[in-house]
């Protein structure tokens, strides 16, 4: 069986792994995490960036740096994964919904005007696939209506905008490390990226359970103590010490991703052709890393059909979000601003194919090969 993810390994973890259980500091910010965040603040050209235990923990911190309440609203699209959301419903938050843009699946910058009223906090603009939303846009609308904007760029390590990284733009943002992404820190873990120099030193105190320890390590303070709200969103140094492996693996990593990916846009692009498939747009201002490829199939029932056909061929590829206005909870804590006219019509229709970095060139030929032979029959 051909699997849908294998986690990224490199053999460059081991060295640096067994070197931080060898240590002396075995729980957070110690000399690889601070190694991993030096090479993101070099990588991104940003003010300051944190690790985290997953992407969600640094949305959380997201959410409390903007000082989210109750009654306040954030918009995002539904099209994610619930962790976008979370955090803010969390906070008392009532989350607005925008319909998406079926050429990137990205949130329509052209509906978030109509969705904001006197309540409106921030704006969540997800990069999904990778493939950048149209942050020109959004800045402007924030700018004008004076709103926080937190990228969730869970799955855009490594993906451009206007030749900027993504995650740069908003005020702040949060990549993921989870074993599903492009770079890992052992399975978990997350990134909070600040754009705005108003959030360095509170989010260190945030991090730090609320305390300034921070400030007293490097000599501010004489003592520290419990100075705000605050959690644990420390990950271990085993973690960091994965990341940094990886890290150092990135350009690497990336190639092979971007040679998978390609070679199936260009196996299938017949299909395309023949009007049988659409395949992934990403807009000419963008640049995307590779995360994931996916296709689209006519509806529902003929992706059920595909996902078998596959199945049967040793192959497990999968759909993805069910869109969170129509969950429970999602009604609960949100409310879809006006006509859901692709959001709900375009996730049933979508496949993600196998993408990982040991994927071997026999592995994603005979992806392409099943694919064809399913539409040849159809």
């Amino acid at each position: 069986m051909i699997p849908f993810n294998h986690p990224p390994y490199t053999g460059n973890e081991d060295h640096f792994v067994l070197d931080a259980m060898r240590g002396s500091k075995l729980c957070g910010d110690g000399p690889y995490a601070l190694k991993c965040q030096k090479w993101f603040e070099d990588q991104l050209g940003c003010l300051k960036t944190l690790l985290t235990p997953s992407c969600t923990h640094a949305l959380e911190m997201a959410a409390i740096l903007i000082d989210i309440q109750p009654g306040d609203e954030v918009i995002m699209p539904s099209y994610t994964f619930v962790s976008t959301a979370n955090p803010f419903v969390l906070r008392g938050a009532k989350v607005i919904f925008v319909d998406i843009r079926p050429d990137t699946m990205n949130i329509d910058e052209t509906l978030i005007e109509a969705a904001i009223t006197d309540k409106t906090k921030a704006i969540v603009p997800v990069h999904y696939a990778g493939v950048s939303c149209d942050m020109d846009t959004i800045m402007r609308i924030a700018d004008k209506y004076k709103l926080f904007v937190v990228e969730d760029a869970a799955q855009a390590f490594y993906s451009y905008y206007k030749n900027e990284p993504v995650g740069t733009r908003g005020h702040l943002a949060a990549f993921s490390f989870h074993e599903t992404k492009n770079v890992t820190s052992g399975g978990e873990g997350g990134l909070l990226i600040i754009n705005d120099k108003r959030f360095v030193q509170r989010a260190e105190i945030i991090r730090e359970k609320g305390t300034n320890r921070s400030q007293f390590f490097r000599g501010m303070v004489d003592k520290y103590t419990w100075v705000d709200v605050g959690s644990s969103y420390l990950p271990s140094e085993i973690q960091a010490a994965y990341l940094y492996g990886q890290l150092l693996n990135a350009e690497k990593i990336q190639a092979k991703r971007q040679e998978i990916w390609h070679s199936y846009y260009n196996g299938l692009s017949n299909l395309v052709q023949r009007g049988l498939i659409e395949l992934p747009t990403v807009p000419e201002d963008s640049t995307h890393n590779a995360h994931m490829f996916y296709l689209k199939v006519d509806d529902i029932e003929h992706r059920t059909l595909f996902l078998n056909h596959l199945k049967v061929a040793g192959i497990l590829a999968v759909f993805h979000y069910v869109p969170l206005h129509s969950a429970s909870a999602g009604k609960q804590f949100g409310k879809f601003s006006g006509v859901d006219k692709f959001t709900t019509k375009e996730s049933s229709r979508l496949v993600r194919l196998p993408l990982y970095y040991s994927m071997s060139l026999k592995d994603y030929e005979s992806v392409i090969k099943a694919t064809i032979e399913f539409f040849n029959q159809v």
